[in-house]
């Protein structure tokens, strides 16, 4: 072969190989067919809420069903977010899951806020049977118009009152007591109405709150004050049972359409059947947990509910009209 030869044929073979490089042949492996995906469900309370253990129960099922195809790596203490800005990112896909209160998400979606009308349930059977029932399920599937993948109604559970100040047995002790609410108008007007100074706020922003004293109490179920420790600041407790809280399995409606069919499925039945580990778990946790907190020194008092159940009927009088046939529904499923 002739040197002129020679040269061409390393100059060609030369532009080959830059070609192949170019192109990315041969210098990465083909992505893996069926790689694992993962969800990141977040939440805002700590590891020792309900919120958690319906987290947990969540992942073990998923990733379970689908074989370790799906992961779920959960995200606690706010860490991505209060529960508006999770809301938020679901609705952008920026945040894939979350277990949050259903105070929030009514925000949202109005029609979620008829379930904390004050008082409206006597049990918390009474509550699942609305809320797995035909008009629970007609109210979340309306979350698909805001982006968002109802997927179960977990638990927050009924709600009670702490103060720093004095023991609250009737609507009249509660005049002047700065109470934190969450943001929703339903926990507002109610506590208004009750003769306090509600103030709302996100639950991380009220845990300052209450440590430096600029609020003098909140509302919460018992799960919920003891897992905070709030006895640490909070010297009374009142066993009003004034709302009864659902909370949400909520999904990325982007994120959960990037699922096949049956990885959907999987995802909902795990989501009701964790809600439903959540509500047993915190039936069984509340009697100890209030003794807990008995001998921890806080005041737990027994309030003249029907006291209270007068003094919310401005609070129908001014919700009646607007949540109208709805009301009228969870009436006829309660019975």
């Amino acid at each position: 072969m002739s040197k002129n030869k020679l040269i061409l044929v390393v100059a060609l073979l030369l532009t080959v190989t830059f070609l192949v490089t170019a192109c990315g042949g041969g210098t990465k492996p083909a992505p893996a067919k069926n790689e694992p995906k993962t969800i990141k469900l977040a939440h805002v309370v700590n590891e020792k809420d309900g919120f958690h253990i319906a987290a947990l129960k969540f992942k073990e099922l998923v990733e379970q069903r689908t074989k370790g195809m799906v992961k779920v790596e959960i995200h606690p203490n706010a860490s991505l977010g209060d529960e508006r800005t999770l809301i938020e990112g679901m609705q952008l896909g920026t945040v894939h899951m979350g277990v949050i209160t259903n105070g929030p998400v009514a925000n949202f979606l109005p029609e979620l806020a008829v379930f904390e009308m004050p008082f409206l349930f006597a049990s918390p059977e009474e509550a699942y049977k609305v809320l797995d029932g035909a008009v629970g399920q007609k109210v979340l599937a309306k979350l698909d118009a805001i982006n968002l993948k109802g997927l179960a109604y977990a638990e927050r559970g009924f709600r009670n009152l702490t103060n720093s100040k004095k023991a609250v047995k009737s609507p009249a002790d509660m005049a002047g007591l700065k109470i934190r609410v969450m943001e929703n108008p339903v926990y507002i007007d109610t506590f208004k109405t009750l003769g306090a100074n509600a103030v709302p706020m996100a639950w991380t922003e009220a845990l300052t709150a209450l440590q430096q004293g600029t609020i003098d109490g909140q509302e919460n179920p018992v799960n919920v004050i003891y897992a905070f420790k709030l006895n640490e600041t909070q010297k009374y407790l009142s066993m009003t049972k004034h709302t009864y809280a659902p909370a949400l399995f909520l999904m990325s409606k982007k994120i959960f359409a990037g699922f096949d069919k049956d990885t959907q499925a999987i995802i909902v039945k795990a989501a009701q059947e964790a809600a439903q580990h959540e509500r047993k778990w915190n039936a069984e946790q509340m009697a100890g947990q209030l003794k807990a907190l008995k001998e921890k020194g806080m005041e737990i008092i027994e309030p003249d509910s029907k006291a209270f159940q007068s003094a919310v009927k401005p609070v129908y009088d001014k919700y009646g009209q607007k949540f109208g046939s709805l009301l009228q529904d969870i009436e006829k499923a309660k019975k």
